[in-house]
């Protein structure tokens, strides 16, 4: 049975020859991104900063998350999330690290339960102290850095220089543009969200590795084809294979997105903007960056007008 396909096998799309443009564009938007960060900052979670999460379940009928919110915020206990999660009845309530330790923080959640009476069901009370989310922010940054650092290694062995260099570049550039959405956005940046990035760093490499294995391929078959020319006879290569990959995805993700509810929102998002921001990379940051790189110096014509369009095919 012949799949369906929105996507020519034969594509001969000139990728390179717009790389003057398209690299620039993404240096611009890794610079926007950083600059975001800085300026506007993470929406850390509580996590990260502190504080105290509460699930509770209306007994009777929906929760009424506006008049949550308005009564809790004249309780006047510091920083107050008010979100709905699951179903209809279901709240969860985020209050922001406070001053007066342990007994402080326990304070504001006697005086929650106190202002919601006894038409809520408690199911869940976690507090995380300022020195666990000065933890968890600290592990966070160490396992990103060290699952790159990983990834460089092998790449070093398993290919040569240029292509472990390029694709911890790329990674980056998806990693630091997907941040800067965040903060433009203001998802709140948690534990999901960690594990929405180091998804990512997995994605986007498997994507960029598929690429850079067909180049290397055809580096050994076409061995006097000019470096620029080689690159988009693979990419279009494998064009297909990665527009059906992302899409497949992108649409479980943001089923998930959509459907999922309030409480993995944040991570939903997050893998949603990776994998659009990867498969981008992965055409037009990756490839560029090999040839930034010398990947190959020289080069020249193909002997024959046959070895190119056999690439391109």
């Amino acid at each position: 049975m012949k799949l369906i396909s929105f996507i020519p096998e034969d594509t001969k799309i000139p990728f390179m020859g717009a790389r003057m443009i398209t690299f620039p564009i993404s240096m611009f938007l890794v610079a926007l991104s950083l600059l975001a960060v800085a300026v506007i900052g993470l929406n850390y979670g509580i996590d990260f900063v502190g504080g105290t999460v509460i699930e509770a379940r209306a007994k009777t009928g929906p929760a009424d998350l506006g008049k949550i919110r308005t009564e809790l915020t004249e309780l006047q206990i510091g920083e107050v999330q008010v979100q709905g999660i699951g179903t209809a009845e279901d709240v969860l309530i985020r209050v922001g690290l406070i001053e007066g330790g342990e007994l402080a923080q326990q304070a504001s959640v006697d005086k929650i339960k106190s202002t919601l009476g006894d038409g809520y069901e408690y199911r869940k009370v976690e507090t995380v102290g300022p020195r666990v989310s000065a933890d968890l922010r600290r592990d966070g940054i160490i396992a990103v850095v060290v699952s790159l650092a990983l990834v460089l290694i092998y790449l070093w062995f398993r290919f040569e220089w240029q292509f472990a260099i390029g694709a911890v570049l790329t990674t980056i550039h998806d990693i630091v543009l997907t941040l800067g959405l965040i903060s433009v956005v203001g998802i709140g940046f948690d534990l999901p969200v960690i594990a929405a990035i180091l998804t990512i760093v997995g994605y986007s490499l498997n994507d960029t590795v598929v690429i850079y294995d067909r180049i290397r391929e055809n580096l050994r078959k076409y061995k006097k084809m000019p470096l620029a020319e080689l690159i988009d006879a693979s990419i279009n290569q494998t064009l297909t294979r990665t527009i059906r990959t992302s899409t497949t995805t992108i649409l479980a993700v943001g089923a998930l997105l959509v459907f999922g509810g309030e409480a993995l929102r944040g991570f939903n998002f997050t893998m949603l903007a990776g994998i659009i921001i990867g498969t981008y990379s992965s055409i037009v940051v990756s490839a560029p960056l090999l040839i930034f790189l010398n990947l190959r110096t020289g080069g020249g014509k193909s002997e024959d007008k046959t070895e190119a369009a056999a690439a391109g095919a």
